[in-house]
């Protein structure tokens, strides 16, 4: 399958042994997303499970409800909410090195028959209209090379009424032009989303929206936290990464702290669903 010049550019980093070996590593193996941290004792891992939980808590799934998790990563929150609820959840996503060990996870933990992995790309979703009862997503949306794209595609697969409920790094809505290009040049991406921007697009696809949960903080703390852990154990991380990979990973960190206090970035809870008149 053909890439857009975005989502091959992620492709081929998350499949790299250096960012794999680094997530995997400093998350904990399960979740690739921001954590809700309640102090700063809070691992990485625990703070990114109470995230799981947030949005799990938004809507109501059962053992016939169907789920769509697009940019899974390793696939932590599919799990979480085939075993809670009994959901059936698609993992959909770009990197098969992540592909493989979310499978590999599946199957260790006795969850394979309720999840079903796809490598693929959410901006050409693998299915047809109106499966699912919610679609989710976690920090992922911005490597699209067309965001509206992904909302058209979201909007497609979801069953009327359906849920779609995500978090994404994004920039403010009143950010000054220019500031952001060292977060974007290290992400390789040439703009990031908004709250604002969003919103306007789900509005006109038909989407009705149910609440945006403004927390930046957390995305500061998220990162000061992985900086943290980063330096903590640099030693141990040079085992498994290359020494120019951990330091561009540091600088690329200290991007997103400085960022977010300047008031430039964003990041929350986004709540719409599919309406049909």
């Amino acid at each position: 399958m053909k890439y857009s010049v975005a989502v091959e550019t992620a492709r081929s980093y998350y499949n790299s042994d250096d960012a794999d070996n680094f997530y995997a590593t400093i998350w904990g193996g399960e979740d690739i997303h921001i954590g809700l941290y309640e102090s700063e004792q809070d691992s990485i891992f625990d703070a990114s499970r109470k995230t799981v939980h947030r949005l799990a808590n938004l809507v109501s799934l059962n053992n016939e409800s169907k789920v769509l998790d697009i940019g899974s990563g390793y696939g932590g929150t599919a799990r979480y909410l085939a075993k809670t609820t009994g959901c059936k959840v698609d993992c959909l996503n770009l990197s098969e090195t992540q592909n493989q060990r979310n499978r590999q996870l599946n199957q260790e933990q006795n969850i394979a028959d309720r999840i079903t992995v796809i490598d693929g790309s959410f901006e050409l979703i693998p299915t047809e209209n109106e499966q699912y009862d919610l679609v989710l997503s976690q920090d992922a949306i911005l490597h699209s090379g067309n965001r509206k794209q992904v909302f058209v595609e979201v909007f497609r697969v979801l069953k009327p009424d359906g849920n779609f409920v995500f978090t994404d790094p994004m920039q403010s809505d009143d950010c000054p032009t220019g500031v952001l290009q060292p977060v974007l040049d290290r992400i390789h991406l040439s703009s990031m989303g908004s709250i604002g921007f969003y919103s306007k697009i789900a509005a006109e696809l038909g989407f009705e929206k149910i609440q945006i949960i403004e927390m930046t903080n957390q995305l500061i703390n998220h990162y000061t936290h992985v900086l943290k852990e980063l330096e903590n154990n640099h030693a141990e991380m040079l085992k498994i990464c290359e020494q120019d990979y951990l330091e561009r990973m540091k600088i690329g960190l200290n991007h997103w702290i400085e960022s977010g206090n300047k008031g430039y970035l964003a990041w929350g809870i986004l709540h719409f669903r599919k309406t049909i008149f």
